[in-house]
């Protein structure tokens, strides 16, 4: 297939390949662990968990109001690649910052981790504008996909690495295992730079650059037109909001998963296992699903995955085993890899290319405005209710909600 054979598609997945480390190693895996057992050692665990869902909603409320203006500058600008390396540097500089912060500082720690955040989702909306650049209409589906998968194996084996490395510190130098932890945020930041580079060097943009024709009253009146278009246009306005409700389930779970599992009372390094087990199931499942989706279309196969997410919070707040945990970790690793990358190609054929940046910049503004009551609303439920189970069982009507939504609106054409 020829989009096998392309280098600029393969330059724009291996940063899939690059930024999932931060996603798996840092959002998702060992900084709730961390920051509960070293840095936020002395508050509770509601605490923690209240705190740490702040710090992740303050950083998505960063990129809601940052996303439409960055994305206007980029394509006015035609600097999507630019900014995507400049908000890639900020992310891997914070990143490198968790490994010198002292126990017991969660405060100074929370900082760095929203910078680090900032960073990470700021490169993703120029990241997601850039597919316009690499693929046509037709192959779409099947690239998104193929980034999305790369992402989990990327992620997946610098994970386990990780892991490998806090089961034998002695064999890499380290004497306690929790340098070996504070060493793998290094190694992540590395990572997420080195992998960078097919992208900064085989991916190029379609529009010229014309920086000198940029002002901030162009950057804001070209913002304003693309609010207007969108909200002329019914279908991308009402996909826009089902994506706004249902993205809001997927990224709670995963950022707040591992949180969960902790609270339950099971053992962290279960729960790292589970968090692996996601990531080798989602590498082949998302780029299966992106071929599912080619073949029965795109909205079938989104709700599809809505469905079983649905089934996963109400597993999720019955459960009671680890191994339930092992088997949710695979069902999430079916679908979640499918969901977004189905997402992301649906909505890129909603909208005119040359406008890419500005477009996916609301794009991943309601996707990150969703992501903003999320995690706050299961640590407030936590705390109130001082029942876990109660704040998982809340992402139900998202997934449901979404699903009535997506409903209404038609599937993009695919142009041949």
């Amino acid at each position: 297939m020829k989009i096998i054979r392309d280098k600029q598609v393969w330059g724009w997945a291996f940063y899939d390949w690059a930024n999932s480390v931060f996603a798996t190693v840092v959002i998702a895996g060992f900084f709730p662990v961390v920051f509960k057992q070293y840095w936020a050692s002395e508050l509770t665990t509601e605490q923690s968990t209240f705190w740490l869902g702040s710090a992740n909603s303050i950083a998505s409320l960063m990129i809601v109001v940052l996303a439409p203006l960055l994305g206007a500058l980029a394509d006015c600008a035609g600097i999507r690649k630019r900014l995507l390396l400049l908000f890639m540097l900020l992310g891997v500089v914070a990143t490198m910052m968790f490994y010198t912060v002292p126990a017991g500082l969660w405060w100074l720690v929370l900082i760095a981790y929203v910078t680090g955040m900032l960073g990470f989702m700021g490169a993703n909306v120029f990241y997601d504008a850039l597919i316009v650049d690499v693929s046509r209409n037709q192959h779409i589906d099947k690239i998104s996909g193929l980034g999305y998968g790369f992402g989990y194996l990327g992620g997946g084996i610098l994970l386990a690495l990780c892991v490998f490395m806090t089961e034998q510190p002695a064999l890499f130098g380290f004497t306690q295992v929790m340098d070996v932890v504070l060493f793998s945020f290094v190694l992540t930041a590395i990572w997420w730079f080195v992998f960078s580079m097919p992208l900064a060097f085989w991916v190029t943009e379609s529009r010229p650059v014309i920086v000198s024709k940029v002002s901030v009253s162009r950057v804001f009146s070209e913002t304003a037109r693309t609010f207007r278009h969108v909200l002329a246009d019914k279908q991308i306005r009402i996909f826009l909001l089902a994506y706004w409700i249902y993205i809001d389930g997927v990224d709670t779970i995963i950022r707040m998963a591992v949180d969960y599992g902790l609270a339950l009372g099971f053992d962290s390094g279960d729960l790292i296992i589970a968090l692996l087990i996601t990531q080798f199931v989602g590498f082949p499942a998302a780029i299966l699903y992106s071929h599912i989706g080619d073949r029965i279309g795109t909205r079938r196969a989104l709700f599809a995955g809505l469905i079983v997410y649905a089934l996963i919070t109400l597993w999720g707040y019955q459960m009671e085993s680890v191994t339930e945990f092992y088997g949710l970790a695979i069902m999430i690793g079916l679908v979640q890899g499918g969901v977004q990358a189905l997402s992301r190609s649906f909505y890129a054929r909603m909208i005119p290319a040359e406008r890419a940046a500005e477009y996916f910049g609301i794009y991943n503004m309601m996707g990150k405005a969703a992501a903003v009551l999320g995690p706050v609303l299961m640590g407030l439920i936590a705390v109130l209710t001082d029942n876990h189970r109660y704040s998982i069982l809340s992402i139900l009507v998202l997934f449901v909600l979404g699903m009535l939504l997506l409903m209404k609106v038609k599937d993009p054409v695919k142009v041949a």
